[in-house]
């Protein structure tokens, strides 16, 4: 797969460093109907993420954590792209997302912002810290399916 163009890097870095400096539905929710953590044991990169879904849409989506940019940046664009869609379009967008950050695979036009993170999978051991939000989302997931 070709890499970008020099001046594509550039922009992906910018916006990946304005998500981690200005992230987005930052904070904890009230009323969240799933609350849910994940840790990255290696680095020490931590993420809390509040749901709140309601008849099969996410309605509100924030987290809280620290870590490196790349994971706080990929639980911000989680976070931007995936509130109020319902939870059939998240798991989509998120099995997308795995398989440009595991496989290789093009970024698909759904992923949105998130392509910016496409050069992560050249570093495989940057790849699970922008995967931690994702597994921890997947988590809240099967949690309210199992509670409706």
């Amino acid at each position: 797969m070709p890499n970008p163009e020099p001046q594509f890097d550039d922009l992906y870095r910018e916006l990946i460093l304005d998500h981690y400096r200005r992230p987005r539905n930052r904070g904890a929710l009230e009323n969240a109907t799933q609350r849910v953590e994940g840790l990255n044991p290696v680095c020490g990169d931590e993420i809390h993420l509040d749901l709140r879904i309601h008849d099969g849409v996410i309605e509100d989506i924030a987290f809280e954590g620290n870590g490196c940019s790349i994971s706080q940046s990929s639980a911000s664009m989680l976070t931007d792209r995936l509130k109020g869609v319902t939870t059939e379009e998240a798991r989509r967008v998120m099995a997308k997302f795995r398989a440009m950050l595991m496989k290789g695979e093009p970024p698909d036009p759904e992923l949105g912002d998130l392509e910016a993170l496409e050069g992560v999978a050249q570093l495989a051991v940057r790849v699970k810290c922008a995967l931690l939000s994702w597994n921890v989302l997947q988590e809240g997931l099967t949690e309210a399916e199992t509670a409706a």
